[in-house]
């Protein structure tokens, strides 16, 4: 069990991981996550079901090297086995039938946070407009894959290598300023990303969902490590969500929140890139 059966780069530092979970795969529906642990003694980290097979008992998960899990994770190959792979959690993306047009936008490891609801909404026949985002070229991934399930695929590179020079959120202001109108924006990526994307659709009045990653533990509402304010309420990202309306989020606090161990887990990440000689 949780046997790595695939693995390929993406990007530099972003991977893709198809895991052997035939009791996560038979369950898991677009917008949901996994908890995985990669080692005995590691810690737990949620990472977003980018696809399933529930005939092979695949989950794919991307994920980016960012820390001492995930540098560790990416050391792991084909064969080897994870820890714990916990899931599916989180609640499902759901969608009014009656909402004919779309636009998903994702920056960075959020593009592969749209893809399985892309494929479900395309399957139904509605309209998908998609923007990816990136620093640059080699930050873009899964261009190809998105493309077989929308209509349009815009992209934006912030030092304008490929496609439009600027951000997500210029494409989406083009977009809107050319007349182009959504039953719904669907957002995911970093946090003032999507705050950004929300200022703005706010101002169009089109419905907005965000899809969150706060600081996370248990993955099943014990710990309350992340807890939200969503219309002034507190909401816990893993069993509430983890996608909310935007137009509802606090991301001020979301924000602060997020920060609170950003220098112990950098000095995690440094003690273990020196341990394994990736150091200066």
């Amino acid at each position: 069990m949780n046997e790595i059966v695939i693995k390929k780069n993406l990007a530099p530092d972003v991977w893709l991981m198809g895991i052997f979970s035939p009791q996560v795969a038979k369950k898991a529906k677009p917008g949901q996550f996994v908890i995985l642990r990669v080692v005995e003694k590691g810690e737990r980290i949620p990472l977003t079901i980018a696809d399933f097979d529930r005939e092979k008992g695949i989950v794919y998960i991307i994920f980016q090297v960012v820390g001492k899990t995930t540098a560790i994770l990416a050391t792991l190959n084909e064969k080897d086995s994870i820890e714990d792979f916990v899931g599916p959690l989180g609640m499902p993306y759901e969608h009014n039938p009656d909402d004919k047009s779309y636009l998903f936008i994702a920056g960075g490891l959020g593009i592969p946070a749209i893809f399985s609801k892309v494929k479900m909404l395309y399957s139904e026949g509605k309209k998908i407009d998609i923007i990816i985002g990136g620093r640059s070229k080699e930050n873009i991934f899964f261009e190809d894959e998105l493309k077989k399930y929308c209509d349009n695929l815009y992209i934006s590179t912030n030092d304008g290598s490929y496609g439009k020079k600027g951000f997500v959120t210029d494409v989406l202001k083009d977009l809107l300023e050319s007349g182009k109108r959504y039953d719904e924006v669907f957002a995911v990526g970093p946090i003032l990303m999507m705050k950004a994307v929300v200022d703005i659709t706010r101002q169009y009045n089109i419905k907005t969902l965000v899809s969150l990653n706060p600081i996370m533990v248990d993955g099943t509402g014990m710990c309350g490590g992340c807890r939200v304010l969503v219309g002034n309420e507190v909401k816990f990202a893993c069993v509430d969500g983890p996608i909310f309306n935007g137009f509802d989020v606090d991301f001020e606090s979301l924000i602060k929140r997020n920060s609170y161990y950003q220098d112990i887990e950098k000095e995690a990440f440094e003690k273990h890139k020196c341990k394994i000689g990736l150091g200066d």
